[in-house]
């Protein structure tokens, strides 16, 4: 159950970065240049609109979508990853090398996360928290804030911390199913959602080439590859054979008529 809520918390979180920092981008680049245009009543509407702040948002949640999103990754298989050696191993060893691979990323994202948190903490985060509960913080520095929003830079660097934490979770998570299934999450690069996959002959070889630069196509006939014809009524357009039926069907009458 905690899983699923924070699995649904990553993909809103992801969404609505991303949605937010393009409509916010899109709005300041129209203001920009309509701010330009002399409309009566409209231009001077425009500028007292201030946008300077909007590219330093948009740069702050560009970066909190990139920390989780890699989380996100993680979770779903959907970063790329050169296994070419890995799957020539046998099954004991490639087990290992995969192991091996998922505790080096969960050590090295928990020791960023570790050293990120410690940097939040000496920059602001220690001094705003003993403020918030009446703790004695005049020894403490304060910590700079944003040059447009005037944030407390503490609150923008939190991103290394939480997004390297979930992403050492999110590897420990992988592990350990791989573990117990010996599965991995796996992303299809090439599938498009709404579109159903093609589900190709048991006997098909993707890889098998006729031309050596193209795989072979299941529907068409590659050019200058050479069919008999029996393949050519196979493949041939339903239009192709009510034609070819109906030249039958008057060579058959032909006949019955010679014969009469």
């Amino acid at each position: 159950m905690l899983n699923k809520a924070l699995n649904h918390l990553e993909e809103l979180l992801v969404t609505f970065l991303m949605g937010a920092a393009t409509l916010i981008i899109f709005i300041s680049v129209a203001h920009r240049y309509m701010a330009g245009v002399d409309i009566p009543g409209l231009q001077d509407w425009l500028l007292t609109l201030n946008f300077s702040w909007a590219q330093e948002l948009c740069i702050i949640m560009f970066v909190w979508m990139a920390k989780f999103g890699a989380a996100y990754g993680v979770r779903t298989g959907i970063h790329v990853g050169v296994d070419v050696l890995i799957n020539r191993l046998d099954d004991g060893m490639r087990r290992r090398f995969i192991l091996f691979g998922l505790m080096a990323g969960a050590l090295f994202t928990g020791i960023v996360a570790t050293l990120g948190g410690h940097f939040v903490w000496e920059n602001g985060a220690h001094y705003a928290f003993f403020n918030t509960f009446g703790i004695h913080a005049e020894d403490i520095y304060e910590g700079p804030t944003t040059p447009d929003l005037e944030w407390p830079t503490w609150v923008v660097y939190s991103a290394i911390p939480l997004g390297s934490s979930l992403m050492c979770f999110r590897f420990l998570q992988v592990a350990w199913s791989f573990l117990k299934t010996g599965e991995l999450p796996h992303h299809d690069h090439g599938h498009v959602d709404g579109l159903e996959d093609e589900v190709p002959p048991v006997d098909f070889d993707p890889y098998g080439m006729d031309d050596n630069l193209h795989m072979k196509d299941l529907k068409h006939t590659m050019v200058g590859e050479r069919r008999s014809g029996e393949e050519r009524r196979t493949h041939a357009s339903p239009a192709a054979d009510e034609r070819r039926g109906g030249a039958e069907r008057r060579q058959v009458s032909d006949k019955q008529g010679d014969q009469q």
